[in-house]
C-alpha cells in the first residue's frame, strides 16, 4: 500500500510556472501578457494573473492573528443616558457583542449602562473634550462591576486625527484630556485610550497604500506629542486603537490589514517597543455604497467584513444598508450586525487560525502593499511629518490625484459598481431629493463621500424631469441586420441607458434600416438607439439617419458602436452620438439629458 502511495503520480512531472506561461501565451493568440492579464492597480501595484512555488516571496511578519473574540460593534448615538442604554440593550439583545456610544455631551455613567454586563460587552465611547468627568465615572463604575480587570474591552475615541482631516479644525485640548486617559486606563489593559481613526482617507478616495501610510504618519504625529506630555511610550503603544475603512476590493483589503499590522510593529521597534497590544477596527466604507440598488449595499459589506476578519481586525463595525440616505430602520441596523453573527458562527470566520496564511497571491499582495506605504510614509516624514504635509495640502492632493482616477474609472465602468454604472435596476424609482446633485469640493479638508456621487448627479436630474413634468424620459432600442451584434449591441444600450433612469423599451426588431427608421421616428420615445453590427451601420445606417430625421428633427438619436470610418457623414446627418465600452457614461447621458429636457419644455409651451 505504501508503494502504491508513492509511486501514485510518479507519471506526472510537475508544471513549471515557464510551462503555465508558454500555454497562456498560446491562448492569448498574439495579444501582448502584460496588458491583457497584468492587473495594474490604482496603489501603483502590478498584480500577475498566478503565483506558483517557483515565485520568491517575502514574508511579511507580525501580521496579527485572527480573532477568536471578534467583536461585532454597533454604534448608538446619545441623546440621553435612558435612551442610550434602551437602544445598547436592544443591541445586545439582537447579537452585537460590542456597543459605541457616540457622545456629544456628558451622561450619567450609572444610567446609561444600566443593566449591561460589561465583563462580557465591549463597550466604547466617543468623546468630546470635555468629558474627562464622565471617564472618571466610567472607570469608577468599572471598578465596581468588573469581575477582573482583563474582561473590560473597548476604547476611547477624541477624534484627534478623523475631526481634524475632515474639519481642518486643530484642538490641543484633546492631547491634554489624551494624558488623563491613559493615566485612568492604566488598570485595564485590554481597554485602550488613544484612538487612530484612518477611514477618513479610503472614504474621500484614496487607495490602500494612502490610507495606511497617512494612518501611520498621523500615529507618528500623535506618539510624538504624547511623548511631549511625558506619557511613558509603551503605554501608548498598550493604549492603541486603529480604525480603518474597508474596501470593496477583497484581496487587496486582505492585504491591507495584514501590511498595516506589520508595519506598526516595524514603527514599534524604531521606539525601543517589541511586545505590546493594540486593537484593529475595521468599519465598512461609506466609498464604497449606493443610493440607487441600496440592497446591493448589504453585499458589499458582506465580502468588506469578510476581507476585514482575514486580515485579521478585532472588531467590526458595519453600517446599516440605508445609513447614507435614511436614518437607519430596526431591519436595517439588525440585518448589518447579523451580518458578522453570520460569517463568525455558521461561515467559521474569526474561528480558524488565519486561514490566508501561506497563500502567494495574499502574501505577495499584502508585502507590496507594505513596501508602497512604508516609501509614501517616508515621503510623508521627510516633508517635516504628517501635521505640515496636511497643512500644505500635499496630503489632499494625492488622495485626489487617485479620487479623480477612479471617479473616471466609474464614469468609463472599467471600474463596476451593481446598481450604479453596471445592471441598474430599472424598476426602481428614487426621489431626487435623497440623490447628490455633485461632490463638495474643499482641497483643505478631507471630505468622506460615496463613489457614486457623480452618477448619482445625472440620476437626480432625470428624477426632477420626472417630479416636474409626471413623465419619465423613454428610450427606444431600433435593431436590424446581422442577429447576434444586434442582440449584444441592444443588451449593451439597455445596460449603459439603464444608468440615466429613463425608462427602457425591450428591444424592437426591424427587417431593414429604412423600415426601423421610420417606424421608430414615429413613437413616442425622447431616445432613439440604433443596434447592429459595424458592416450593416457601413451599408446602412446613413439611410436610416437621413430618413429618419426627413420625419423626426427632434428625438435623440444614438448608435451603439463606434464605426470611426463614418461618423462624420453619420454626424452631419443626424446622429448625436455614439455609446460603446469607451463611452463616458455621465458626459453621455448628461448630453442626452439636456437635448431632452429642451424637447420637453417645448412641447410644453
Amino acid at each position: 500500500m505504501g508503494t502504491n502511495k508513492n509511486t501514485l503520480f510518479s507519471d506526472f512531472n510537475p508544471v513549471t510556472k515557464q510551462q503555465w506561461m508558454d500555454k497562456v501565451n498560446i491562448d492569448l493568440k498574439g495579444e501582448d501578457f502584460n496588458r491583457k492579464l497584468v492587473w495594474k492597480h490604482l496603489n501603483g501595484i502590478d498584480f500577475q494573473p498566478f503565483y506558483s512555488a517557483e515565485d520568491t516571496l517575502e514574508y511579511l511578519t507580525n501580521t496579527g492573528e485572527n480573532a477568536r473574540v471578534l467583536v461585532n460593534y454597533r454604534t448608538i448615538h446619545v441623546l440621553s443616558a435612558e435612551s442610550g442604554n434602551k437602544q445598547a440593550l436592544k443591541a445586545i439583545n439582537e447579537g452585537v457583542t460590542g456597543v459605541i456610544f457616540d457622545l456629544k455631551e456628558n451622561v450619567s455613567v450609572t444610567k446609561l449602562l444600566n443593566k449591561i454586563n460589561i465583563n462580557e460587552l465591549a463597550v466604547s465611547f466617543i468623546l468630546n473634550e470635555n468629558a474627562i468627568g464622565f471617564v472618571k465615572d466610567f472607570f469608577d463604575f468599572s471598578d465596581q462591576n468588573v469581575t477582573n480587570n482583563k474582561n473590560l474591552r473597548g476604547y476611547f475615541d477624541l477624534g484627534i486625527v478623523s475631526n481634524y482631516v475632515t474639519t481642518g479644525h486643530y484642538n490641543m485640548l484633546r492631547f491634554e484630556m489624551l494624558k488623563h486617559l491613559v493615566n485612568l486606563s492604566k488598570e485595564y489593559p485590554n481597554f485602550k485610550a488613544i484612538t487612530i481613526s484612518g477611514t477618513a482617507y479610503l472614504d474621500s478616495g484614496s487607495n490602500q497604500v494612502q490610507e495606511v501610510a497617512y494612518t501611520l504618519n498621523s500615529l507618528i504625529y500623535v506618539i510624538e506629542h504624547c511623548l511631549e506630555r511625558d506619557i511613558d511610550i509603551e503605554a501608548v503603544f498598550d493604549n492603541l486603537h486603529v480604525e480603518l475603512a474597508i474596501g470593496s476590493e477583497y484581496f487587496i483589503e486582505i492585504g491591507k490589514f495584514r501590511a498595516f499590522n506589520s508595519l506598526l510593529h516595524e514603527i514599534a521597534k524604531t521606539y525601543g517597543i517589541s511586545n505590546f497590544t493594540h486593537t484593529l477596527t475595521g468599519k465598512t466604507a461609506v466609498w464604497s455604497k449606493s443610493i440607487t440598488d441600496a440592497h446591493t449595499n448589504l453585499l458589499r459589506a458582506t465580502t468588506e467584513t469578510m476581507s476585514a476578519i482575514l486580515g485579521n481586525v478585532d472588531g467590526v463595525l458595519i453600517d446599516a444598508y440605508d445609513m447614507e440616505f435614511n436614518d437607519p430602520s430596526d431591519f436595517s441596523t439588525r440585518i448589518a450586525n447579523n451580518i458578522t453573527t453570520i460569517l463568525k458562527e455558521e461561515s467559521y470566520f474569526g474561528k480558524v487560525a488565519n486561514p490566508v496564511d501561506g497563500s502567494y497571491y495574499i502574501e505577495k499582495v499584502s508585502t507590496k502593499i507594505a513596501e508602497k506605504a512604508l516609501e509614501l510614509f517616508k515621503v510623508i516624514e521627510a516633508q517635516g511629518g504628517f501635521y505640515k504635509a496636511f497643512e500644505s495640502e500635499f496630503i489632499q492632493q494625492q488622495i485626489a490625484q487617485i479620487r479623480q482616477e477612479k471617479i473616471k474609472l466609474i464614469s468609463q465602468r472599467r471600474l463596476p459598481m451593481v446598481g450604479v454604472n453596471k445592471y441598474p435596476n430599472l424598476m426602481e424609482t428614487v426621489p431626487s431629493k435623497v440623490l447628490s446633485a455633485g461632490a463638495n469640493v474643499n482641497s483643505k479638508v478631507l471630505i468622506p463621500r460615496r463613489a457614486s456621487l457623480e452618477i448619482e448627479a445625472i440620476r437626480k436630474v432625470t428624477e426632477q424631469i420626472v417630479e416636474e413634468t409626471g413623465k419619465r424620459p423613454t428610450v427606444e432600442l431600433v435593431s436590424f441586420g446581422n442577429l447576434t451584434m444586434r442582440k449584444a449591441r441592444a443588451a449593451f444600450s439597455y445596460d449603459f441607458m439603464g444608468v440615466s433612469g429613463f425608462e427602457i423599451w425591450q428591444e424592437k426588431s426591424y427587417d431593414s434600416a429604412k423600415q426601423a427608421a421610420g417606424r421608430s421616428a414615429l413613437t413616442e420615445s425622447d431616445v432613439v438607439v440604433i443596434c447592429s453590427s459595424d458592416p450593416d451601420y457601413t451599408e446602412s445606417a446613413l439611410l436610416f439617419i437621413e430618413t429618419f430625421r426627413d420625419i423626426n428633427a427632434d428625438k435623440v438619436l444614438l448608435l451603439a458602436g463606434n464605426p470611426v470610418d463614418i461618423m462624420s457623414a453619420l454626424t452631419d446627418a443626424g446622429l448625436d452620438g455614439c455609446i460603446h465600452i469607451k463611452s463616458d457614461v455621465i458626459h453621455t447621458i448628461s448630453g442626452v439629458q439636456e437635448k431632452v429636457q429642451k424637447n420637453i419644455k417645448s412641447l410644453q409651451l
